[in-house]
C-alpha cells in the first residue's frame, strides 16, 4: 500500500477531471499526478531514499501538495512544519528528526540555519527567488513524469507531524500508510464525499485536519480541492460563488466568524455538508447556525496522535453537542484516574484504540510510552458516554481549573457566556491564586455594535451556574490568540494574564 496510490487512481480513472484549484490555475488529475511524479524523481536524483525524512516548511501553495505526494511515491517520510515557527523552532524540529531536505519558500529559507543541522543536504525553493537552495520548479523541469508509488507496509512511516508544543518541545506524531489510508476512507464514508464534491480547503496542510482529512479523504474519492492560503472570509464567499462549493471544512471559530458576519443563508445555497473539528463547538453556536442556514454542522474528534479522525457525529443519528460515535474499527471508552472503566454519564479520561492510532513519537520511547499503554492512546481529554455510546468532551485535562478544590471545566463557562446576545467569542482560563488555588478568568469579545459591561456578564453567570464556576476576572479583549486552525492558545492567555486585574464580587 502507499498513501499516494490516491492520486494515480485519479489520473487513470478521471484524468481530466479538475483535481485543484488555486487562485488562477486549476490542475486535472493527471496534470498533477505528473507533476508529482516528476518531484519524486527528482528527489531519487539528490539521493533520497525510502526511510528518509523531507520537511515541506510550506503555506497552502500547490507546491505542498505535489510535494507531500512526491515524498510518498517513494517512500520517503514528510515532515509537516508550521510555517509560523521561527529559525530556532524550525531548527528544533528538523534536528529531532534529521531530515536530509527542506522544501520552502523564500521567505521561509530566512528560518532555516544550514549551521545548527549537519543532517540536512538539500533546501529547495518552491515559491520565490532560490537566493538560497534549489529552485525546486526548474529541479523538476526535466524530471520524467512518469513513476509509480512503491509498496509500502502498512506499519511504515508516511507523515511526522509535530504537536503545537503546549507543554514543552514538539514532538513528532509518526503516522503510517496504514494509519493515514484507514482514516482517509473512514472519513470518506462519514461524509459522503463524493467525486463530484468541490471541497473548500484553507485550512492549513501542514496540520493534520487539512492534510488528511481534507487534501488526502478528497483524492480519495476523486474530488475537486479548491485551495486558499488562509482563511479569509472575503475569499472564502467568493470561493463558495465561484467555484459551487458542496462541502464546508472548518474550526469553531471560522463558524462563529461567519455568523458573528451575519451572511445570507442563500450564499450557502450549494453547500450541502458542513464538518468541524480540532476544538469543541459551543452547543449555543450550534444551534443558532442551524437554525439560520438549516444544516447541521457535523463534528469529528481526534488528535495528530489519531491521524487524526477517531469519533464522528454522525452518519445515523446527529446529537447535539456531542461528538458522536466512533469510526469504524476504532474503540473508545471512559476511564478513572485508575484506568478503570467508568459507567455512562461519569467523567473521565477519553482512550482510543485502532488502526488510527500513530506509530509513536519521532524517536521517544518514553514519551510514546506514557500515552500508548497496551495499544491505548491516552488523550489527556476528559469526557462522558452516554447510554447509546455516543461521546461527548468536557476539557482537556491540563486545562480544568481547581477552584478551592472544585473542578471547573471552561467549555462548560463558555458554552453558557455564549448564550450571552453581545458575546462574539469567550476564552475561559485557569490563573494561580494564593487562596484559592486558581480563579477563573474570562476573555471576551463583544459583537460589533453591542455593549456589555463585567457586572452584566457575573449576573448573567449567576443565574445560570454554580457560583465557583464564575469568572472572578473579567477582560473584553478584540481578540483571543488561536493556532493556525483556530483553537484558542489557553497557554498564551495564562501567560499574558495580568495578575493585578480587580476581582469581581461574587459571593
Amino acid at each position: 500500500m502507499n498513501i499516494a496510490n490516491h492520486i494515480e487512481r485519479g489520473h487513470l480513472l478521471f484524468p481530466e477531471k479538475i483535481a485543484l484549484i488555486f487562485e488562477d490555475k486549476s490542475f486535472t488529475y493527471s496534470h498533477l499526478d505528473r507533476l508529482v511524479n516528476r518531484v519524486a524523481n527528482s528527489l531519487q536524483g539528490l539521493g533520497i531514499r525510502r526511510g528518509d525524512r523531507v520537511a515541506l516548511f510550506l503555506p497552502n501553495i500547490p507546491e505542498f501538495i505535489t510535494s507531500y505526494l512526491g515524498i510518498l511515491k517513494i517512500g520517503a517520510i514528510a515532515v509537516s512544519v508550521n510555517v509560523m515557527l521561527k529559525s530556532s523552532e524550525v531548527s528544533y524540529i528538523l534536528h529531532d528528526c534529521a531530515a536530509k531536505a527542506i522544501i520552502t519558500t523564500e521567505l521561509g529559507s530566512l528560518e532555516v540555519l544550514e549551521a545548527d543541522l549537519p543532517e540536512l543536504q538539500h533546501i529547495l525553493i518552491a515559491e520565490g527567488s532560490a537566493k538560497k537552495g534549489i529552485s525546486l520548479a526548474q529541479l523538476i523541469e526535466t524530471s520524467s513524469p512518469n513513476a509509480r508509488a512503491v509498496k509500502m507496509d502498512r506499519h511504515a512511516p508516511a507523515s511526522i507531524v509535530y504537536t503545537s508544543g503546549t507543554t514543552g518541545f514538539p514532538k513528532g506524531a509518526t503516522l503510517s500508510h496504514g494509519n493515514i489510508i484507514s482514516n482517509m476512507y473512514s472519513q470518506n464514508r462519514c461524509c459522503g464525499m463524493q467525486a463530484n464534491d468541490q471541497l473548500l480547503l484553507f485550512l492549513p496542510l501542514f496540520h493534520c485536519f487539512g492534510q488528511n482529512a481534507i487534501l488526502n479523504a478528497a483524492l480519495n474519492t476523486c474530488s475537486t480541492l479548491v485551495l486558499q492560503r488562509r482563511f479569509d472570509l472575503t475569499q472564502v464567499l467568493n470561493a463558495i460563488a465561484t467555484h459551487k462549493i458542496t462541502m464546508f471544512f472548518g474550526v469553531p471559530t471560522v463558524f462563529i466568524k461567519i455568523l458573528n458576519s451575519d451572511i445570507p443563508q442563500q450564499t450557502f445555497e450549494s453547500i450541502r455538508y458542513y464538518f468541524s473539528a480540532a476544538a469543541p463547538m459551543p452547543i449555543e453556536i450550534a444551534q443558532i447556525w442551524q437554525k439560520k442556514y438549516g444544516k447541521v454542522i457535523h463534528e469529528g474528534y481526534g488528535l495528530t496522535e489519531t491521524s487524526p479522525c477517531a469519533c464522528y457525529n454522525h452518519d445515523l443519528k446527529y446529537k447535539l453537542g456531542s461528538i458522536g460515535a466512533p469510526i469504524e474499527n476504532v474503540e473508545m471508552k471512559i476511564v478513572d484516574a485508575d484506568d478503570h472503566q467508568v459507567q455512562p454519564g461519569e467523567l473521565g479520561e477519553i482512550v482510543i484504540r485502532g488502526p488510527n492510532v500513530m506509530l509513536g513519537y519521532w524517536n521517544r520511547p518514553f514519551e510514546t510510552a506514557e500515552v500508548i499503554k497496551n495499544g491505548w492512546l491516552y488523550t489527556g481529554d476528559i469526557g462522558r458516554m452516554d447510554e447509546d455510546g455516543f461521546f461527548y468532551i468536557v476539557d482537556r485535562l491540563k486545562d480544568m481549573i481547581n477552584v478551592s478544590g472544585f473542578k471547573v471545566y471552561p467549555t462548560e463557562v463558555e458554552n453558557v457566556i455564549y448564550q450571552h446576545p453581545a458575546v462574539a467569542e469567550v476564552a475561559i482560563y485557569g490563573i494561580p491564586d494564593s487562596f484559592k488555588g486558581e480563579i477563573i478568568q474570562a476573555n471576551i469579545v463583544a459583537k460589533s455594535g453591542k455593549e456589555v459591561t463585567e457586572k452584566q456578564i457575573i449576573e448573567f453567570c449567576r443565574q445560570r451556574m454554580a457560583v465557583y464556576k464564575i469568572p472572578h476576572v473579567i477582560n473584553f479583549v478584540d481578540s483571543i490568540p488561536k493556532n493556525p486552525t483556530g483553537k484558542v492558545l489557553k497557554r498564551v492567555l495564562r501567560k499574558q494574564s495580568n495578575l493585578n486585574s480587580p476581582l469581581l464580587p461574587i459571593n
